[in-house]
């Protein structure tokens, strides 16, 4: 009698387990919310795992662009207020000053960690997040993988949900990643096949 009711308590532990690991792929297959757009606070606030990753990448996106206009665009489709001319100002400084490599592209944004509560007409998100990236010089090529930490605050601006704030918390750039020979360099040259030995 002991061994069906521990093997029923370890059957449904196993269960349990799966059924958690498997969510975020249950919400993400049968959820098709793809923009903010109409969302309630509330329903932005139990959407935002499934928002967050999409909105950051357009951040990204505008980050990559040269044109200030482009830039500006592309951050106000996600961004309002302060935090819009925080991150305009920022992007604009940093390419003036050389602080940001134009020869850089997001492969994915990825969500580490999150938590989000409604307040008031905001709702606010505590997120850890993870870039990766490659970023090209001259002659060599850098894979990074950039995690970061961020208190945001989101509010309707336009019919849609909006960073309206932001405290960078953390910045991690410890996985730095490998550093390949940039194929366009110059002087560089495709390695020769070496002959084939007779048997």
């Amino acid at each position: 009698m002991r061994d069906i009711i521990r093997n029923t308590i370890a059957g449904a532990l196993v269960l349990t387990g799966l059924g958690v690991g498997a969510w975020p792929y249950l919400v993400s297959s049968t959820s098709d919310v793809s923009s903010s757009d109409s969302m309630s606070r509330q329903e932005f606030s139990q959407n935002s795992p499934l928002l967050l990753p999409g909105i950051l990448a357009d951040v990204y996106t505008a980050f990559g662009e040269t044109e200030e206009a482009a830039i500006y665009d592309k951050l106000a489709e996600v961004a309002t207020g302060d935090a819009l001319e925080q991150l305009y100002l920022e992007r604009v400084g940093a390419m003036a000053g050389g602080g940001l490599n134009p020869d850089q592209e997001i492969h994915e944004v990825s969500l580490l960690g999150m938590s989000a509560r409604p307040s008031g007409e905001t709702v606010n998100i505590s997120a850890r997040w993870r870039v990766l990236g490659v970023v090209g010089h001259a002659e060599h090529m850098h894979m990074r993988g950039n995690a970061y930490a961020a208190d945001l605050r989101f509010a309707v601006a336009d019919g849609r949900w909006k960073i309206a704030g932001f405290d960078l918390t953390d910045v991690d750039r410890t996985d730095a990643g490998t550093l390949e020979r940039n194929a366009d360099a110059p002087g560089n040259t495709s390695p020769v096949d070496p002959p084939e030995q007779e048997s």
